[in-house]
């Protein structure tokens, strides 16, 4: 009969390494066998691919090189009978792989608290029966397996983490360090969009919203849960933003926020308050606080919402015979007649309108002419005269200015007469002046003013304290000073029958 076929084999088997390669540096026996021809005195001829290799033996031991690669077949010889040769079992030999050391979950960056898997992986090696090296920060006790997990991440696992692995007398090279930073949990921030801290109730229109927002800075990307309360209530929203569709009062309060990844959490935010109001109705105010005012007057029309401070506020006007309003809270006018009648506003943010003001009304009139009274307008020399001036509204917060009148001594007449201002006359609080020691008949003028820049009244007409016993000096009747009176001791004091309008 024919000599039986061999069959090249392995140790170890491809299926004990249960792997299709073998490691560079890995040790291998293969051997020859030649079913049924157990006890007889066989020679063997070997060859990987078609190149002799020069053993004669059933098997022969090789520590593996790359150069080890191919496929092995062999035959035996006894006395001149040869077998035919064996089917080819094919040797890969590779160099070790590179481990890379993973994380998991894979933040290089986590925080105190947090469980971490650190996994060492041997690309195309799945399956082998490795035995791992480490190299991690600070561990006393490095596992032999290809992953570890630290359940409370400390300060202390800070540092880089690499491995390698073996497999019968192989070892693969050290993989990159991969660096783990353990951090303590940052503290979050709410924030406010829009980023009013004061809303008015109705404020947010349908399909619009205030969006509170929960910021964990340096942990973009990061996969946080959070939990949410309003004062010391929590709030059913685990997500970072907590959205507000329709803003109500009792939505006010102050919101803070934590986030918790894996088993940490971060501490409580600050509290960020939000104020929700009924929007105050606006007051119309003016400035100087004078609802009469004379024409030429400058006055400021100004609206307050009380309780809106702060707030970025459009407002609306109703204002008398105003082509152009502004959409500030204030104007300035310098007032002419037409000015006068009901101003109103409003003030608008975004889609809430407060309601209308209540109409204040500006009267404007022309310019006033104060009257002047003397008390008394007859008097012995040496007496004390009071002059009293009079201005329509007198609350209204008028200065007074005190006058001499002086004649144009051409024509004595008052009319064109100058004014020298009274000593302390300029600006007085009181309506009232008080000469002393009047001793000659003299004429006298009062004027007022008030705000800023000071508004004047017109002058007075001229007023006149008749001095008893002074001597005047004859002279043409026509030529007398207007409105003078006269005494002499041969006839009775006379009054003129000119008068202050002539």
């Amino acid at each position: 009969t024919a000599p039986p076929k061999p069959t090249v084999t392995l140790q170890p088997s491809i299926t004990q390494l249960n792997s299709s390669v073998i490691y560079s540096g890995e040790t291998v026996i293969v051997r020859c066998e030649i079913h049924g021809g157990e006890g007889a005195q066989w020679t063997y001829e070997w060859r990987r691919g078609q190149v002799n290799i020069p053993e004669t033996s059933n098997k022969y031991r090789v520590t593996v090189t790359e150069s080890d690669s191919g496929g092995y077949s062999c035959r035996g010889k006894r006395s001149s009978s040869w077998t035919e040769w064996s089917d080819n079992i094919t040797l890969t030999v590779l160099s070790p792989p590179k481990p890379t050391v993973t994380l998991q979950p894979s933040w290089t960056q986590i925080y105190s608290g947090e469980t971490v898997t650190v996994r060492c992986e041997i690309q195309g090696g799945e399956g082998a029966q490795w035995t791992y090296e480490w190299r991690p920060a600070k561990l006393n006790t490095p596992p032999t397996s290809s992953e570890y997990k630290i359940i409370r991440a400390t300060k202390s696992h800070v540092g880089g983490y690499s491995c390698r692995g073996r497999r019968s007398s192989s070892w693969t090279e050290w993989s990159d360090i991969t660096t783990l930073t353990v951090l303590y949990p940052p503290k979050p921030t709410v924030t406010l969009q829009p980023s009013w801290t004061l809303i008015y109730s109705g404020e947010i229109n349908s399909g619009d919203r205030v969006t509170v927002r929960c910021e964990i800075q340096g942990s973009e990307g990061a996969q946080w849960t959070y939990e949410w309360r309003r004062g010391q209530s929590n709030i059913h929203e685990t997500s970072s933003e907590y959205r507000i569709n329709s803003v109500t009062e009792s939505d006010g309060g102050g919101y803070s926020c934590r986030g918790t990844r894996s088993s940490s959490w971060t501490e409580w935010s600050d509290s960020t308050p939000l104020k929700v109001i009924v929007p105050n109705k606006p007051t119309v105010t003016l400035q100087p606080s004078w609802t009469q005012i004379y024409s030429s007057e400058t006055v400021t029309v100004r609206c307050e919402i009380k309780g809106g401070e702060g707030a970025q506020w459009t407002y609306e006007w109703r204002a008398a015979k105003l082509n152009t309003p502004p959409t500030s809270n204030e104007y300035r006018i310098t007032v002419t007649e037409s000015d006068s009648g009901g101003y109103s506003c409003r003030g608008r943010r975004d889609y809430l309108l407060t309601e209308w003001s209540d109409i204040i009304t500006l009267t404007v009139s022309y310019k006033p002419r104060p009257v002047l009274t003397v008390s008394p307008s007859w008097l012995r020399p040496g007496a004390s005269v009071t002059l009293n001036c009079e201005v329509e509204h007198p609350s209204a917060g008028w200065s007074f200015y005190w006058y001499k009148a002086v004649p144009d001594l051409k024509t004595y007449n008052y009319k064109s007469s100058s004014y020298e201002l009274l000593p302390d006359g300029s600006g007085t609080a009181q309506d009232s002046y008080i000469i002393h020691g009047q001793t000659h008949t003299a004429g006298y003028v009062c004027r007022a003013g008030r705000g800023d820049p000071e508004y004047h009244t017109d002058h007075s007409q001229p007023k006149f304290v008749w001095s008893a016993g002074q001597f005047v000096s004859l002279c043409p009747f026509n030529k007398l000073m207007l409105g003078h009176h006269f005494y002499s001791p041969t006839f009775r004091p006379l009054k003129s029958y000119f008068h202050d309008d002539h």
